[in-house]
Formats: C-alpha cells, structure tokens, sequence
C-alpha cells in the first residue's frame, strides 16, 4: 500500500466543513467518495486538521493509504475530474508509511480577510467579512501581538478540552489596500479559536476594547470577556508545517 499526501484548495462556503458527517456535505467526505469511485472499494482518508462548515483552505493537507495501478499525475487528475469544482487537489505525491497528515504537523496557518471599505466585490464575498464601517487597524496589530505566546486559550474557544494549552507563534495585522489581514501560525487551535480571536480583534478595531485587556481576558480566562465569534466565510487555512 503506498502512503500518499494531497494539498487540498477548497471554498468551504456549500461544506459543512471538513470532517466526514454521516448526513452532510463535507470536503472530507467528497474526497473519500472520489477515491472510493476509483479504487473500487473505500479509502479513508486523515486530514491535517479539520475546518468549520463554511471554513476555506488553499493548504489543507491529508493522506490516504491505497494501491493503484495508475501514477501519481494520473491519479490527481482522476480525482480532480471526479470532484466538485470547490475543491481541488493541487498536489500529489508519495510518502514514506510513518507520514501522517495529522500527527506529522509542526504548525498551521490560518489567515483571516476583512474588507473594510463601504462596498465589497460580488467576487470577494464568499471569502471576506465586509466591515463598511472605521477601524483602527493599528490598534488592532497591537493586540495581535499579544496573542503570541503559550497559554491557555479556553477564553478565545467554544470548546473546553482537558487540554487548552496553544503555542500560538505568530499573530499579526497588516492593512493591504482596502483589506486588513489577520495571519496566525500555531501548533493548534481551539474549535472557533481563530474566529474568536479575530471577533476580539474587531473589538478593538472598533474602540469597544482596549489593546492591553487581552492580557486581563487571558488572566481571568473568562469566554463572555473576548469578542464575538467571527463569521466562518472570511477564514481560510493557508499551509500546514511539517
């Protein structure tokens, strides 16, 4: 059995994210089905990580453990003419056994786009959230800056692990144009921990927070102190590490 690896680029928007649903549509399910066409038989597949419906990915990674007789740029292209269009296989390859999407990964990174201008583009909706109104951007980039660090990240999460503690390693606003992008690199994240993150981020943009309470939000770990869970469509997985 070969062990191979895919970067998967999908709009998240019709997707009940990624992880298999017995009743939806999800990206991971999509792609078991294609291989499962082409091989005859089902192939499950490990993803690196999974994404909330709605969540994009340009750098989704996952593996799969198959024999076919075809080669590797046939089969991307098998699998590509079998999936929808929202999703695509921009890479294929072999591995060595020991590869694992999941367990191999070092970090992940995720980007989140504001457009904050009055108008959004028909073509930039499905991948924006539009903020018509001023934010202070700046205010913003030093509050990133706060959430580099390891800690426990309960407060920024809807989910309460035994084990919250996040090494987040870069956090960071930048202004291009009319978009403000929020890029954060961790060794994993909290289910809606970006989303909350970038919630609170907007707070401050906004004048509601200032940049220095995310240290008290940390200090008490409270949830109903950090902002609102942003809407999933601006939030796209850009590349995992290995």
């Amino acid at each position: 059995m070969t062990n191979y690896k895919i970067i998967v680029a999908y709009d998240g928007t019709d997707f009940y994210g990624w992880q298999r649903q017995p009743k939806s549509r999800t990206i991971q399910g999509e792609i078991e089905a294609a291989l499962s066409r082409i091989a005859g038989r089902r192939i499950a597949v490990i993803g690196a990580g999974r994404t909330d419906a709605g969540v994009h990915a340009r750098g989704q990674v996952a593996n799969f453990r198959a024999d076919f007789r075809m080669d590797r740029h046939e089969l991307e292209r098998a699998l590509n003419a079998i999936l929808p269009a929202a999703i695509r296989i921009v890479s294929l390859r072999r591995e060595p056994d020991k590869f694992n999407a999941r367990k191999s990964a070092k970090s992940k990174i995720y980007q989140y786009r504001i457009v904050n201008t009055p108008i959004v583009s028909p073509f930039d909706f499905r991948y924006v959230l539009h903020w018509p109104g001023p934010l202070d951007a700046d205010g913003m980039a030093r509050a990133a800056g706060l959430f580099v660090r390891e800690a426990d990240f309960s407060a920024f999460s809807s989910n309460h692990l035994l084990h919250p503690v996040r090494r987040v390693v870069r956090s960071e606003v930048r202004r291009r144009g009319r978009e403000i992008v929020y890029t954060v690199e961790a060794n994993g994240f909290l289910r809606y921990m970006v989303r909350t993150i970038v919630g609170t981020l907007l707070e401050v943009g906004r004048g509601r927070l200032e940049p220095l309470q995310v240290e008290e939000i940390f200090r008490l770990n409270e949830r109903r102190l950090a902002g609102p869970t942003a809407p999933a469509k601006g939030l796209c997985l850009i590349r995992v590490r290995y």
